[in-house]
């Protein structure tokens, strides 16, 4: 059972929760907002940092003009151990030597974490300039603090979409707790996370948020296909380098990501090992962008969905199953709190516990799951939506693909993803649990690297 502290913060978190979902309720929009929202003001937020002060370097990009939709890139430091001759790069294997960057960074501008923006800007031991080994530092008023890489034979890393939970109406991928949960992954799976800012509820109901998602993968397809058109054109104009230092500095400053190369991508990431990992209504988002990837095939190339993670899905119905009768009062998010975040997103005409958004097994839910990706399922032994997630991750098992379930004992909805059991040894374990399997996908050595 959850211990004395973690009953008594699910009663105060479900009462705050339940207050500030009836109040929505009972607000009504005035008109609709198509540019939407990504955050609440009661949502306590990372700042980014583009350095690599803890293993891992974060920047946020917003990708759409038109709406709110943005990202947060999260780049392992391991992008920047050299590849090997033949580029072929187990996650499992070890950097033969030290990196320099970490003694460069110790003797240049130190950024800093809170807000990169107050630190005054030093000059560097190498004799003015401050662009060292791809730690790119700018004096004067720049704006830019942080890795800037050039674009030459740097090592590739797989890219994973995540998508955070929070029912629909809150949570972001900015906030503590994500930003803590994505460093753990990108760190732990040797990927390049991508943490999706979709639009919320009821500002912007269904389908806004897995429009949002798909943009995104779409977007990654746009920005792979620009990386490969900028490296023709500079080897075409025979400057020896795919892009110079000072383009580098203009893209990572342009105002939106949609028209412009994405450094960090361009240089180490590798889109044909593309992965889906959603947190609970997450999941639901990451189980139709894996859906649309299926229907879309080749027209995404040369991004391919390998894989995708659902972390104790959002899934519900009209029919109870047995979790849903017997956990209906469960910790934290428990079914009466859930529904009224379902009536939140899913417009009133359209209401349903059966909509395909809400329930997985839905007759005429396309495309047929034979074709769907290898699909891991983590659920909590005190969750209520427990075995419709497991429900569906046997019809995926029936047709052959690879779908195990990973249950945790005595764990409650969000037991690896909420602020105040991120640090627990289970959440750990899980995140552990997940790079096992996730690696097995994402190696380009296929099967045969060593756990």
């Amino acid at each position: 059972m959850p211990t004395v502290a973690v009953k008594l913060y699910s009663v105060f978190f479900k009462i705050l929760l339940k207050h500030r979902l009836q109040n929505r309720i009972q607000t009504p929009l005035e008109e609709a907002n198509p540019f939407g929202v990504t955050s609440r003001p009661e949502e306590s937020v990372a700042a980014a940092n583009p350095s690599f002060t803890d293993g891992v370097a974060t920047k946020d990009i917003h990708i759409d003009p038109f709406t709110s939709l943005s990202i947060r890139i999260f780049l392992p430091e391991s992008a920047l151990n050299s590849p090997e001759p033949d580029s072929k790069i187990s996650s499992t294997v070890k950097p033969r030597h030290r990196n320099r960057r970490l003694d460069l960074e110790s003797r240049s501008a130190q950024v800093d974490t809170a807000n990169p923006a107050k630190e005054e800007p030093r000059r560097n031991s190498y004799g003015g300039s401050n662009d060292v080994e791809g730690l790119n530092l700018m004096t004067g008023d720049g704006a830019y603090r942080g890795y800037s890489p050039v674009l030459d034979n740097r090592r590739k890393l797989p890219v994973m979409l995540q998508f955070h939970g929070g029912g629909w109406v809150s949570g972001s991928n900015d906030s503590d707790a994500n930003d803590f949960f994505c460093r753990r992954i990108a760190k732990i799976c040797d990927v390049i996370v991508l943490a999706v800012g979709y639009r919320l509820a009821p500002e912007s109901r269904y389908p806004a948020a897995f429009d949002d998602g798909l943009k995104v993968l779409n977007w990654l397809t746009k920005q792979t296909n620009l990386a490969e058109c900028s490296k023709s054109l500079g080897i075409q104009r025979g400057t020896g380098s795919v892009s110079k230092k000072s383009d580098a500095h203009r893209h990572i400053v342009d105002s939106f990501g949609a028209s412009v190369v994405e450094p960090w991508l361009a240089a180490h990431g590798d889109p044909s090992r593309c992965v889906l990992l959603g947190v609970s209504c997450g999941a639901n988002i990451a189980d139709y962008v894996a859906r649309k990837a299926v229907e879309a095939g080749r027209l995404l190339d040369p991004v391919k969905v390998v894989a995708q993670v659902l972390m104790y899905p959002f899934f519900i119905g009209t029919v109870p199953t047995h979790s849903e009768i017997k956990l209906a009062n469960s910790y934290f998010y428990d079914k009466s709190m859930c529904m009224l975040a379902w009536k939140l997103f899913l417009p009133e005409e359209e209401f349903s516990l059966d909509h395909p958004a809400a329930n997985p097994l839905v007759p005429g839910r396309g495309p047929p799951l034979k074709q769907m990706p290898p699909t891991l399922t983590v659920v909590a032994e005190l969750d209520w939506m427990r075995d419709r997630a497991i429900a569906y991750s046997e019809e995926l098992r029936k047709v052959n693909i690879d779908a195990p379930v990973l249950e945790y004992n005595d764990a409650v909805h969000e037991f690896a993803t909420l602020d105040i059991l991120l640090k627990s040894p289970q959440a750990q374990a899980c995140a552990e649990d997940i790079a096992i399997w996730v690696k097995k996908h994402i190696s380009l050595r296929g099967h045969e690297f060593s756990y």
